[in-house]
């Protein structure tokens, strides 16, 4: 299993970034996925989930500024982030749910995750 998380980098309050994580090593069309993120000294923290079908979850955090999708055809889930601000500032990592619940717990194989700053 290997996941590439790219796309973070530094933006300003209100700014937008995307997120791509590249799946491979198994049967992606068939697995949820996730996003979660990590800030230095802070637990993980669960963003958004993707159904194989589409359905979408997301934390409160979340809600009307990001937007998940998936393209089973590419491997790939995105993560689109509108409305930044300073406190989604963290390392970003793809995940892989290891059972029906999209929060967690995922399976432990790990990207090297992707940093978004948010910051003027």
């Amino acid at each position: 299993v290997q996941l590439v998380e790219s796309g973070g980098g530094l933006v300003q309050p209100g700014g937008s970034l995307r997120l791509s994580c590249a799946a491979s090593g198994f049967t992606f069309s068939s697995s949820a996925m996730s996003w979660v993120r990590q800030v230095p000294g802070k637990g993980l923290e669960w963003v958004s989930g993707i159904y194989n079908d589409g359905r979408t979850s997301y934390a409160d955090s979340a809600k009307g500024r990001f937007t998940i999708s998936r393209d089973n055809a590419k491997n790939m889930v995105y993560l689109q982030m509108n409305s930044l601000k300073p406190e989604d500032t963290a390392a970003y990592y793809c995940a892989i749910p290891v059972g029906p619940d999209m929060r967690g717990p995922f399976l432990g194989s790990w990207g090297q995750g992707t940093q978004v700053t948010v910051s003027s």
